[in-house]
């Protein structure tokens, strides 16, 4: 069986309120531009989550939020504390506990641009795929019966794009 996975770096968050706790900063004007060409990409180019588990930081909720609009709404989102600022293995370990064959996950550097990494078989010729700037999502799929056998160096990449190759 075919699984496929959607990697998002959550869109670009505001800075201008420094007394801001980092956990409930929001998208600024670029980010939720960016999120809504996403969301539009990703429905143009048939890369359509059937879940999306987000961390529960403001600034992922609102980058799916903004997203959704242009996906099916049968996507099921759901919110994840254990992906706020999340290791890599975390974010496996949370892959790996779902279900759906196409699944979105939604999360923060440097985390999901090291989980992005060890999960290629080769990573795609961008040169902004190391440093996985705001908004960056690659879509991989695994040749594999479940979520528990996804491992590192399993994942083709089939897309790879970030929003400023879309405004």
């Amino acid at each position: 069986m075919t699984l496929t996975l959607i990697l998002t770096r959550h869109a670009k968050s505001a800075w201008d309120d420094p007394t801001q706790d980092d956990f409930d900063r929001t998208l600024n004007g670029r980010g939720r531009r960016s999120a809504v060409a996403l969301g539009q990409w990703l429905a143009e180019a048939g890369h359509l989550p059937d879940d999306v588990v987000v961390s529960a930081a403001a600034r992922t909720v609102e980058t799916w939020s903004r997203m959704a609009p242009h996906l099916p709404s049968t996507a099921t989102m759901k919110s994840n504390p254990a992906l706020y600022l999340a290791s890599p293995d975390t974010m496996l370990n949370v892959i790996k506990s779902e279900s759906a064959r196409t699944l979105m996950l939604i999360g923060h550097n440097p985390g999901i641009a090291e989980l992005a990494s060890r999960l290629v078989k080769s990573p795609p010729g961008d040169r902004r795929f190391r440093d996985y700037p705001t908004g960056a999502t690659t879509v991989m799929h695994f040749e594999a019966e479940g979520w528990n056998d996804v491992g590192p160096g399993q994942g083709v990449v089939s897309d790879f794009v970030v929003p400023r190759d879309l405004l």
